[in-house]
């Protein structure tokens, strides 16, 4: 299996296993990972998902070996295909955590990108670097680093190709942090969200991720529903018992 999943829990952690290529997605690694972000879609038992690369690396992103043998048609579906499978990550309902080292370039960034949160060892190195290739950011980059840092700063690492590292990527605010083990940061933080209502941490994901997807008007009314889908829960009422019977709420996600 070029992509493992492991499930600990209310925990699932996406293992990218390709390591004598650096986790390079091949076509055959985009339709398992796919395959796998529709699965987690699925289980609601799982609340949150944590993705790492094993070897040296998180990702470098597209596997250019492969690449040079295919056709032009099989280059687009390449391209469609892996924005099709980080869409779906990026539309998983469960917050995401990448956990990145080594190198994190081109696609392999992109799917971190895709993610909620974004945890680095220190002197790993990211960047789109598909414009020194002779192509662009192809699996969301171009629209999702702009929307973290802004238009003009996302040009310049785009346009440049430059390779960035942890250390300025958290102060561009990319990185939620830089942790010497930056699995065990990626576990605490997924720790105290899965504390918390699953339903309710669903519905404030899709609320903020929709919401600035549209003005804010239509943003007010989209929160408005997601709340209103959590008056009838169980654990909605469980919250209120906890708090009068003083002791921490059991959630159970219904």
């Amino acid at each position: 299996m070029t992509v493992r999943l492991e499930s600990e829990g209310p925990l699932a952690v996406v293992v990218l296993d390709r390591p004598e290529a650096l986790n390079a997605f091949d076509y055959a690694t985009l339709l398992r990972l796919g395959d796998i972000a529709a699965e987690l879609g699925r289980r609601s038992e799982i609340h949150v998902v944590l993705f790492r690369g094993e070897g040296r690396a998180f990702s470098v992103g597209a596997d250019l070996k492969e690449r040079r043998t295919l056709t032009e048609a099989e280059v687009r579906r390449n391209v469609e295909t892996i924005q099709r499978v980080f869409h779906a990550v990026a539309r998983l309902p469960q917050p995401t955590i990448a956990v990145l080292h080594g190198y994190a370039f081109g696609g392999g960034f992109e799917l971190a990108l895709a993610c909620d949160f974004r945890f680095a060892a220190p002197g790993t190195v990211m960047g789109l670097t598909e414009t020194s290739l002779g192509i662009i950011p192809g699996a969301g980059g171009t629209q999702r680093l702009a929307r973290l840092v802004g238009p003009m700063r996302a040009k310049e690492l785009i346009f440049t190709a430059r390779r960035i590292t942890a250390e300025e990527a958290l102060r561009l605010g990319i990185l939620t942090g830089v942790a010497d083990d930056p699995l065990s940061a990626a576990r605490a933080l997924a720790a105290a969200i899965a504390d918390n209502a699953p339903l309710a941490v669903r519905a404030a994901k899709f609320a903020i991720d929709r919401g600035l997807e549209v003005d804010l008007e239509t943003g007010l009314a989209l929160e408005t529903k997601a709340y209103e889908t959590l008056i009838p829960t169980r654990d909605r009422r469980e919250a209120l018992e906890a708090f009068a019977e003083k002791r921490k709420p059991r959630f159970t996600g219904e």
